[in-house]
């Protein structure tokens, strides 16, 4: 490792295949980004994974109709999700010194 090279910098290969949906998914900050996408251009083996990953998201958007739920569904959800999130609120009260 280089003097001023970080652990982020020098990623091995299974970082790399952990994190490679932060990438296909657009979920990384540039930084995190940029390192990924310089080693799987620089890997052969990452780069083969990333492209069968990559296809196998675009294969199942195809047949699964995209992002969006079926209204159904949807409601369901929400109605679950009401039924079980609790809302807190908390109050602070500042005394006047």
């Amino acid at each position: 490792m280089k003097p001023g090279d970080s652990e982020f910098e020098n990623l091995d290969c299974s970082a790399v295949l952990a994190d490679i949906y932060l990438l296909l998914d657009n979920e990384c900050d540039a930084g995190a980004r940029a390192r990924l996408e310089s080693h799987v251009n620089g890997c052969p083996s990452c780069l083969e994974h990333y492209g069968v990953q990559q296809q196998l998201k675009a294969l199942i958007s195809r047949k699964c109709g995209g992002e969006h739920a079926p209204e159904g569904l949807r409601e369901r959800l929400r109605v679950e999700i009401r039924r079980t999130v609790t809302v807190r609120q908390t109050t602070y009260r500042v005394d006047p010194e």
